[in-house]
């Protein structure tokens, strides 16, 4: 199975479980495997035959600052199923939420979540 890979998309929204992480708010950063048999595309050159990414990340953006979730688990999950829903061929996603500014008191890279999703 072939993938499409976003990393490192950066976007701002307003998750968390401590009141001022919902309204202060902090970046959060995605990196996302799209698999799906991209041979269509090989073969003939055209953005119509494949996942667009540029799509993909204008999806994840709306869905993940449409609301405020307490865990980044439900915000991965929310992202995950959206793109099962809105793109036909991808036949799994692979999501990786970081949170980089998570406040705990410790000296860190990133705190994150790691979901796969497959289409039935």
């Amino acid at each position: 199975m072939d993938k499409i890979i976003i990393k490192g998309l950066k976007l701002f929204a307003y998750h968390g479980v401590n009141p001022e992480e919902k309204e202060q708010g902090q970046n959060f950063i995605f990196d996302i495997e799209l698999y799906a048999n991209l041979q269509r595309a090989c073969e003939s050159d055209s953005v119509e035959d494949t996942v667009s990414y540029a799509k993909v990340v204008k999806t994840v953006r709306r869905v993940f600052t449409a609301r405020k979730y307490d865990l980044l688990e439900k915000c991965a999950a929310v992202v995950a199923n959206a793109i099962l829903d809105e793109y036909d061929a991808v036949q799994k996603v692979d999501i990786t939420l970081k949170k980089p500014d998570a406040p705990v008191s410790a000296d860190f890279d990133y705190m994150a979540v790691n979901i796969i999703r497959e289409r039935n």
